[in-house]
């Protein structure tokens, strides 16, 4: 450790100005040192409870096997438990929708700004495979990655556990650097441990990243991109104590879920709000929650930001009493077991125009999410015009949602169980705000306002109320980034008949 300097020993003011770098992942470009929990989200993402489980309950012998016999060999041993069988397809999408998040948390702030003051090429040289960090690498660091490479079943698709070329560990990552950066080696190297020493060898300066349990990370606007979309289960950062808690809470925490769907179900829309608390749901309410539409008189429209499938339940059970929502892709469990009464749209302007119209000429107040799917992040995705044609009555409506963790909504995963997953959260919580209803004369009908200007005016309301930013982004950016398809029910369908 003592054959290169520490990092900390450069003053932020002085440091020096390199062209190229090399660096290395854990412990060194983020402040965690353990891969495991990346590992134990692709298990659990890419493959199943039962792997993920599995790959925990070695976990014991695989640090042993890291610290008293190699740290290749450990390595394997993680690749083999986590990958072997696994179609690359879904390690894939699971790598480049769910893992960058985790990575992206964990950005040690000193190495990362030495790494990123280079004018030139930067490569992150690693031990961990090359599909699991690729994405992340060159998205949000903006550098090369340069990886363990996997075996690959050319007849199945499928991972076989094996590696090629061996673990890009001590010699093997000096041979990578060399063959990536060819005569011209780099000018910076970083590293974090004495397997790391082989290839900061060949670099014109060198400085080693000292442990340090308290070091700081990046602020998430620092880094070459945000994290707006992304996909998993888990809140938290699987490390071995929380995966541990998470897998012995999951089968008692399906039990709390179906407690409070089931207990609550059958209870008046107004209080619904009071028996929340008895089963340990947290609900807020702020602002001035409309009255029901007087006899003969149209309905409303509440118009919300989306924060999971539970929204249009949540705002009724805030009103206390029932309201129509409508939804693009429900299933037939969900729609069957709903305390309120939903509409299917068919993302024909002309049908779904006409649906909601008639459900508010019958006096039925309406929620809609005019983001077209959820976020999770604190953005707004842009909002369909469409709600502003129908309607001058209109209510913006800002949610947000408590998951400590598990996530309530999906894109690759079975999105029938996404109310079961916020309430097997230990304390799931939502916060409903009815704003101001919009002014006459910023609306459609009697202001002469354009659709357009009237959503974006909406969306600004809702963002700034819950303090998030807006976008332009849609549920097809979305569903393109997560799940490589563009969102709709039936191509989605044709998708998995030609898998």
């Amino acid at each position: 450790m003592n054959k290169f300097p520490p990092i900390t020993s450069l003053p932020p003011t002085k440091r020096p100005c390199h062209v190229t770098a090399a660096a290395d992942l854990d412990g060194t470009l983020l402040t965690t040192r353990s891969s495991f929990p990346y590992f134990f989200v692709l298990c659990l993402e890419a493959g199943s409870l039962f792997r993920a489980a599995l790959l925990l309950l070695v976990a014991p012998a695989i640090l042993f096997t890291y610290i008293l016999l190699s740290e290749s060999a450990a390595i394997q041993i993680l690749i083999f438990v986590s990958l072997a069988g696994l179609r690359v397809r879904d390690v894939e999408l699971a790598a480049r929708a769910v893992v960058p998040r985790f990575y992206g948390a964990y950005v040690r702030k000193d190495s990362w700004e030495l790494f990123n003051a280079c004018t030139g090429r930067r490569v992150v040289v690693t031990a961990n495979p090359t599909v699991m960090v690729a994405d992340f690498v060159r998205e949000y660091l903006g550098a090369e990655c340069v990886g363990t490479e996997l075996e690959v079943d050319s007849r199945t698709g499928r991972f076989t556990g094996r590696v090629k070329g061996g673990v890009l560990v001590g010699l093997k990552k000096k041979e990578a650097v060399k063959r990536v950066f060819g005569d011209e080696m780099p000018d910076l190297g970083l590293g974090d441990r004495e397997t790391d020493h082989d290839f900061m060898a060949l670099c014109k300066e060198a400085y080693m990243v000292p442990k340090d349990k308290k070091a700081t990370s990046v602020p998430a606007e620092k880094l070459k991109s945000r994290t707006i979309f992304h996909d998993g289960r888990l809140v938290r950062l699987p490390n071995p104590l929380t995966a541990l808690l998470t897998l012995l809470w999951i089968p008692f925490g399906f039990l709390i879920a179906l407690f409070r769907v089931f207990f609550n179900l059958p209870i008046p829309a107004r209080f619904v709000r009071y028996t929340y608390r008895l089963t340990g749901i947290s609900l807020s309410i702020n602002g001035n929650p409309p009255p029901a539409p007087s006899p003969g008189s149209k309905g409303s429209l509440l118009v919300c930001n989306h924060r999971t499938a539970l929204d249009p339940i949540l705002v009724s059970i805030a009103l206390g009493r029932p309201v129509y929502c409508v939804t693009y892709s429900v299933s037939r469990l969900s729609t069957a077991i709903s305390p309120i009464p939903s509409v299917s749209l068919t993302r024909d302007r002309a049908t779904d125009a006409a649906r909601i119209s008639a459900l508010l000429d019958k006096g039925h107040d309406v929620v809609i999410c005019p983001e077209g799917t959820t976020c999770r992040e604190p953005f707004l995705l842009r909002f369909s015009a469409l709600f502003a044609e129908l309607s001058d009555r209109i209510i913006p409506v800002a949610i947000n949602v408590r998951q400590g963790t598990f996530f309530a909504s999906t894109v690759r995963g079975w999105k029938f169980l996404d109310p079961y997953f916020f309430y097997m959260n230990p304390r799931p919580g939502y916060e409903i705000t009815f704003l101001e209803p919009l002014r006459e004369e910023e609306t459609c009908g009697k202001g002469g306002k354009d659709p357009i200007e009237v959503a974006n005016h909406v969306q600004r309301v809702i963002a700034t109320a819950l303090g998030f930013e807006c976008t332009a982004l849609t549920r097809k950016d979305k569903y393109m980034k997560l799940g490589g398809n563009d969102g709709k029910v039936e191509n989605l369908k044709s998708l998995k008949k030609s898998e």
